[in-house]
């Protein structure tokens, strides 16, 4: 894809120096129509389906490029689009689509992960608005949001039943702060930061969806599309790096022959070949079953599952078969390595999806 030639691989490595993408791309990924491309015309999506927003994934996760976080971007403009009001749609998608927002979902807090029932954030209702406090920790796009849908308490006595998201705009936002862009393993060129809401005054009308309590049954709903998201970039992430180490093997030598002519080295690649080629199958059946709208939560936690966790093994298998060079950041595949760890984390933890998986028996 031409735009992730010449607009992301050319900065990669600037933009993991400086710890995010800019505000620049996003606007040139709108300009050219590349956001929210599976949202309908009418709200300022291109109107396709999810599989034009897996080839976006599937491009950057082949080269090793992890900054442009417009999965979490699409996740947002989804939240929007299934839950929210027609003023809420009519407000943020177009602006989502065009690169004006840049999106960001605000759950995970210092003292809550995957137990987003313990979250801790407040919301307390005064006259036509909220008064918002609390602390959220490693929100992708969080330097760059321009919105940020925050799950929170509305009602701390009801468990679950008492969480909702409120929708919060940054710009000129009284009491909202961003704090440190986090320094991570891997994922260097995506800003992922803490975010701080002090007395922050959200408008009623700001309730996703208009009613409060709906905020853990918003974020169930949209669980498989997220996790498919995951599912889909692990196998072209396997495929980059099969490809570039394939390449690797046929230049390099040792013991004056190229390194492919040693058995080892054929025997990894055809194991890492049919994952990949299994894989594919899976994951390339599960588009199909979004697309018609039968993608089960179990499923989709078993693309996640299977994907981050074999992901992380062929990434494995492929940087030993680039020796020393395999752990040089100049080297993709050392990037890649890096970067593939915490698909197993996000998303939902591999002990969450096994969990979810188990429920289903």
């Amino acid at each position: 894809m031409r735009f992730v030639q010449t607009e992301l691989e050319p900065d990669d490595a600037a933009s993991r120096a400086r710890g995010h993408v800019g505000h620049a791309v996003w606007r040139k990924a709108g300009e050219l129509g590349l956001l929210c491309t599976d949202i309908p015309q009418e709200w300022g999506g291109a109107g396709g389906d999810f599989r034009h927003e897996a080839v976006m994934y599937e491009e950057c996760a082949r080269r090793g490029l992890s900054g442009w976080a417009n999965s979490v971007h699409s996740i947002v403009a989804h939240y929007f689009l299934n839950h929210g009001t027609e003023d809420q749609k009519r407000r943020y998608l177009p602006r989502l689509a065009s690169g004006e927002l840049v999106g960001a979902i605000a759950m995970t807090e210092p003292g809550a992960g995957s137990d987003l029932q313990g979250v801790r954030s407040q919301a307390v209702k005064q006259g036509d608005h909220y008064r918002l406090n609390g602390n959220k920790t490693f929100i992708t796009n969080g330097l760059l949001a321009g919105v940020v849908l925050v799950v929170c308490k509305t009602d701390p006595t009801q468990g679950a039943r008492g969480t909702s998201i409120l929708i919060v705009e940054t710009k000129d936002c009284a009491g909202f702060k961003v704090g440190r862009v986090l320094d991570k393993m891997g994922m260097k060129a995506q800003d992922t930061s803490e975010l701080f809401f002090d007395e922050v005054r959200v408008p009623e009308a700001n309730l996703l969806g208009g009613k409060e309590g709906q905020g853990f049954f918003q974020l169930m709903g949209d669980l498989p599309y997220e996790r498919l998201i995951i599912g889909v970039s692990a196998v072209a992430s396997m495929e980059g790096a099969y490809a570039a180490t394939l390449a690797y093997v046929n230049e390099r030598k040792v013991f004056g022959k190229p390194l492919i002519d040693i058995q080892n080295t054929r025997f990894k690649l055809a194991e890492v070949a049919t994952q990949i080629k299994v894989g594919r199958a899976f994951m390339d059946r599960c588009v199909e079953d979004l697309v018609a709208g039968t993608l089960d939560t179990a499923t989709a936690s078993m693309a996640k599952l299977w994907g981050s966790e074999t992901q992380c093994r062929v990434l494995d298998e492929c940087l030993q078969l680039f020796g020393g060079y395999g752990y040089m950041n100049e080297y993709v595949i050392a990037r890649m390595y890096a970067d593939a760890r915490v698909q197993r984390i996000y998303g939902g933890t591999s002990e969450i999806m096994k969990e979810v998986i188990s429920r289903q028996l």
